[in-house]
């Protein structure tokens, strides 16, 4: 697609900042306490300040006002930029569901903590629940005015570092597994609500959430009483185009940094850029991430289009795509720049460790292989 002069502008403003602030290992481990946060408030700040944050949001709740092409603009020069703001697309996921189901409270309360900088959650996941939801067991029991919340949560990204938590529950077990659940906005610092982190790889992003005799009011439900499936089926969409923007950013971030080395190194007397086996591998890799740019981009131009509910299946080919060539990109590239792939000063460490995880979070790309079949009349 073509961009706007405007949507021009936006895209190099926020890569110049993402390399001034960020450009640099160094720069990176100030922000992230040497690579141990995932999140960082100054980063977060200095975007909220310029408008960045929930550009894609409404404005009468605190938004930037635009679509889902500036979203995924900003999406993927932050990406490619390595900017440390990873909660903020966990944020991006669950605000969906409060602006079509929530309260006019709710909705005002996230979008604003969005656009000021602050995180919000979302909490899916169980130990016996992951790529089938259907399995939720956490318990929710309504007493009077409030719920009782019992039951752990697992992999929730962001949770130590949000306001609230989109919480789903099970309210009754009478029906079918995808009825009776219930999503609740729950707010991090609720009595009842413990939580310690997963840990991982990666700088800490997840993290085990328990809930002990946790007492939620009736008034946290967003949405309709046990129609959660529903009301998260939008949601999960557009999580798929974001976790396909991000990816995509991060696969031309490998490819950009494989390019600056193999010019620069030399073997056997002369760059290995000249080497045509490198040449190849470089020239595949950058029709892949453009071939993905230019879906993902065509996905976002669909839903701004208020096409959304129709593109189940290109969300999920955008998600299976994107992440498998981040993945790719940075295993070719640490490939290509041998030993010093390897090593942390050079990055492709880090962003190797980061390519891992997308394929599986955000519903499985197994799970995205049988919604695409699915959808083919398979």
């Amino acid at each position: 697609m073509r961009f706007t002069d405007e949507q021009q502008h936006f895209a190099r403003a926020v890569r110049d900042l993402c390399d001034a602030e960020c450009g640099t290992l160094s720069k990176r481990d100030v922000l992230t306490e040497n690579g141990t946060v995932a999140n960082s408030p100054e980063i977060l700040a200095k975007m909220a300040k310029l408008g960045w944050l929930g550009v894609s949001l409404p404005e009468q709740y605190g938004g930037g006002g635009a679509g889902m092409v500036d979203e995924c603009i900003f999406l993927e020069e932050t990406s490619r930029g390595l900017a440390p703001i990873i909660g903020y697309s966990t944020g991006l996921t669950a605000v969906q569901t409060y602006l079509r189901y929530g309260t006019e409270e709710q909705k005002k309360s996230v979008v604003t903590n969005m656009a000021s900088g602050k995180l919000e959650a979302i909490a899916l996941s169980e130990p016996g629940a992951g790529s089938d939801l259907g399995g939720v067991r956490i318990k929710a029991e309504r007493v009077g005015d409030h719920y009782i919340v019992n039951g752990q949560k697992t992999w929730i990204s962001a949770a130590h570092v949000a306001e609230n938590i989109l919480l789903l529950v099970r309210e009754d077990s009478s029906g079918p597994k995808h009825q009776g659940l219930t999503l609740l906005m729950v707010p991090t610092d609720t009595p009842g609500l413990t939580m310690h982190e997963v840990k991982t790889m990666e700088a800490r992003t997840c993290n085990d959430l328990y809930f002990t005799d946790a007492q939620i009011p009736v008034s946290a439900v967003v949405g309709q009483p046990g129609q959660a499936w529903k009301h998260l089926m939008r949601g999960l969409s557009v999580e798929r185009l974001i976790i396909a923007t991000m990816s995509m950013g991060a696969a031309q971030r490998s490819l950009d940094d494989a390019i600056a080395f193999v010019k620069d190194r030399e073997q056997f007397g002369r760059s290995i850029s000249s080497f045509q086996a490198i040449r190849h591998r470089i020239a595949d890799l950058a029709t892949e991430i453009d071939y993905c740019r230019t879906f993902v981009y065509s996905v976002a131009e669909r839903i701004d289009a208020g096409e959304e509910d129709s593109l189940n299946r290109q969300g999920s080919m955008a998600k299976l795509k994107c992440t498998e060539i981040a993945k790719k990109s940075a295993l070719e590239a640490m490939q290509m720049m041998g030993g010093y792939g390897y090593a942390r000063e050079y990055g492709m460490e880090e962003q190797v460790r980061r390519s891992l995880a997308p394929p599986i979070y955000g519903g499985t790309n197994e799970i995205q292989r049988d919604i695409i079949s699915k959808s083919l009349g398979l």
